[in-house]
């Protein structure tokens, strides 16, 4: 819908983090992802859809953040002084950072439909889309709901084990 492109139509390019398994750096990589497109100049977002462990805001020291409401929905999270990188994440919406988030699926689906059309965005160059290891409902959900938007790729994240 028109009113679903609208929080995304100022991204240019969206990209997934993935892996088949937890615990190889999904998260860590997503975060230096968008630091080093911050640091070449990029305007970066990143969205956590890890829904049962949203690390990134404590890896970017904003996990006593609070989201706020604007006339287009929820306004991400800016990181840093000059406020670089936008994010948001579950992380925002528990009342103590290390809450635990038993979701049934289509609670966990209908959160994330909610955070790819109700996050008010902005102009950016890239969404990092950090997402819960394995090959779950949250990651059909996301490229569900990422679909009607250009999606440039994704990262797999693997060890050699």
């Amino acid at each position: 819908t028109p009113a679903e492109r609208a929080n995304l139509a100022g991204v240019r390019h969206i990209v997934l983090v993935l892996s088949g398994k937890g615990g190889v750096g999904k998260s860590t990589l997503s975060t230096e992802l968008a630091l080093a497109l911050r640091h070449a100049g990029k305007r970066v977002g990143i969205l956590d859809v890890d829904l049962c462990g949203p690390s990134i805001p404590r890896m970017l020291r904003v996990q006593d953040s609070a989201v706020h409401q604007c006339d287009s929905g929820w306004v991400p999270v800016f990181v840093g002084q000059d406020e670089a990188i936008a994010l948001m994440s579950i992380g925002f919406l528990l009342e103590r950072p290390d809450d635990a988030v038993v979701w049934r699926g289509p609670k966990k689906n209908a959160l994330i439909k909610q955070f790819v059309t109700d996050v008010a965005w902005g102009e950016l160059d890239f969404l990092i889309v950090d997402t819960p290891p394995g090959t779950s409902d949250e990651h059909i959900s996301t490229v569900e709901a990422l679909r009607p938007h250009q999606l440039l790729g994704a990262v797999l994240v693997t060890t050699p084990q």
